[in-house]
């Protein structure tokens, strides 16, 4: 798991991302979209001793809700046009 808590601290202790990145164990990438996610969601250290690294993750990355724009296929017509003779 992303330290979320550690990324948002070495950053206000004014470590490099990539300093950050090596300390925690994620990429550059990683720690550049969570301090922009921090800035937008305004997250900013120090934050209360009961935010945990689950909390963090979602504020800044809420989850997406998928919206199945698919239609099943009607399995009882393809059975039967697969039925009839000569239908490989």
């Amino acid at each position: 798991m992303i330290k979320y808590r550690d990324i948002l601290r070495l950053h206000s202790q004014g470590m490099s991302k990539r300093s950050i990145a090596s300390s925690c164990g994620c990429s550059r990438n990683t720690v550049t979209s969570v301090l922009n996610r921090a800035i937008e969601c305004d997250i900013s250290w120090p934050l209360s001793e009961d935010v945990t690294d689950g909390d963090l993750q979602g504020w800044l990355f809420p989850k997406k809700s998928t919206v199945n724009n698919h239609r099943m296929p009607d399995f009882e017509y393809i059975h039967k046009e697969l039925a009839k003779k000569g239908v490989h």
